[in-house]
């Protein structure tokens, strides 16, 4: 017998915690804040010295050549052999090249604050995606109770018909159309029980968790459902926004950085000035030489005395200017340029859609208090038409279609109300959302 499955019970607040954790936007984003952190290091290093270590052991060494010794005697074959051993330690460090390391230091730490606001963007992305997707769940779950209710009406009035039309005081077409409304009402249960799996299946998509999970949502706290204004100021959530979405923080530093490799890019007509600092030395193991047939052994210190000993140095500046470069640095220049008002049109496009949006949700806003008092409205209208006309179409004084338009009627209304409900909780997450405050 098959393990019964425990289903697991979310609220809100979990979900936004598992999505966090999985969610591949969020990671990205942190990742690039660790490789503009990376980023950072290395621009700090640029004015620190460069340091560099080589070593050499070379076991044998054979040179053959003829020369005279001495004047006035023949030619003699020389045949050196030796072993050596040698070490070098060079050091550079840039004294001036044109505020180029300067320009990248602060290019670097302009992008890590900019990847910082991006990463806590995406992780008010996240969360109102996930609210979005847990509000639908609970909207089609509850739409599918109204769904099933307003079946369960209609079975039981098809009951009192059958009953009614054996005893004679219902027709045959009566009896066949509350069958056909049976038929139908069972069709929208039906649909219904589609969308909420369809719902429920993407909020797995965003929690990205095992699609054979079983879970149960939390209901919404009443608070949620009804926000206390009704009428934002849109002038302070545009102000707010303006100062508070992190993305328009981090499209602001991402100017300030692109505006920064300009003068990065105009280091190259300036002079470049290195100090160079080398020392090293090396020492001989062993020499023998073979002079026109002549064999000599050459006795040395340790090598590592000789390593102690013959330790050399070379101070040096090192001046470079390139004159012309086949007009690469102008190019450079002017694509840096081109890139910083670009970045610039994109952070006044951002501007724009900002105040754009916020009207938009605020005027959405408003409407979800006005559409929730109307729902309300027509729900009582409809209950109570519905019950008058039912009790008529009992007694025989009302037809069949009276009493499905008045059921329809309330099976809509109710509909209608569900979803003003849900909505008016979105669009006060929209609203927190576009004006950039971190949701509940």
């Amino acid at each position: 017998m098959a393990a019964e499955v425990v289903a697991k019970k979310l609220s809100l607040s979990n979900c936004i915690e598992i999505a966090l954790k999985n969610a591949t936007s969020t990671l990205k984003a942190s990742n690039n804040v660790k490789l503009q952190s990376a980023d950072v290091l290395r621009s700090y290093g640029s004015f620190l010295p460069k340091l560099s270590l080589s070593a050499s052991y070379t076991p044998y060494t054979l040179n053959q050549s003829y020369s005279q010794i001495f004047p006035g005697e023949p030619i003699s074959k020389i045949r050196t052999e030796s072993e050596t051993v040698s070490m070098t330690l060079s050091t550079s460090l840039n004294l001036f090249n044109g505020f180029r390391d300067y320009a990248g230091l602060q290019a670097a730490l302009q992008r890590k604050r900019a990847s910082e606001y991006s990463l806590s963007r995406a992780i008010q992305t996240v969360a109102f995606d996930v609210t979005q997707a847990y509000y639908q769940v609970l909207l089609d779950r509850e739409l599918l109770e109204i769904a099933k209710e307003n079946h369960l009406s209609t079975l039981d009035q098809l009951t009192l018909t059958e009953r009614q039309f054996q005893i004679g005081l219902k027709s045959m077409i009566d009896r066949y159309q509350q069958q056909a409304e049976a038929a139908q009402s069972n069709l929208s249960v039906i649909k219904a029980q589609t969308r909420l799996q369809h719902s429920r299946l993407e909020l797995l998509r965003r929690l990205q968790i095992d699609p054979e999970t079983v879970f149960i949502l939390e209901p919404l706290p009443e608070e949620l459902k009804k926000p206390p204004e009704s009428k934002p100021d849109i002038n302070k959530l545009i102000n707010l926004a303006l100062e508070e979405r992190m993305d328009l923080k981090g499209s602001r530093l991402e100017t300030s950085a692109a505006k920064w490799q300009i003068t990065s890019a105009r280091a190259a007509w300036y002079p470049k000035l290195d100090l160079n600092i080398t020392t090293g030395s090396s020492g001989t193991a062993s020499l023998s030489q073979n002079i026109g047939g002549r064999i000599s052994e050459s006795t040395f210190p340790a090598v590592s005395d000789q390593l102690r000993q013959t330790i050399g140095y070379n101070i040096g500046l090192n001046l470079s200017w390139a004159i012309f470069d086949g007009f690469q640095t102008s190019y450079n220049v002017q694509s840096s340029r081109i890139n910083y008002l670009n970045r610039e049109l994109d952070t006044e496009d951002l501007k724009y859609n900002i105040i754009i949006d916020l009207q938009q949700a605020a005027t959405e806003y408003k409407s979800a208090f006005v559409q929730i008092e109307a729902a309300k409205v027509s729900m009582a209208a409809a209950e109570s038409a519905y019950e008058g006309v039912k009790r008529k179409h009992e007694l025989g004084a009302a037809g069949f279609i009276e009493l499905s338009s008045a059921r329809a009627t309330r099976f809509s209304a109710r509909s209608n109300l569900s979803q003003a409900t849900y909505n008016l909780a979105l669009q006060k997450s929209v609203l927190d959302y576009r004006s950039g405050i971190p949701l509940q």
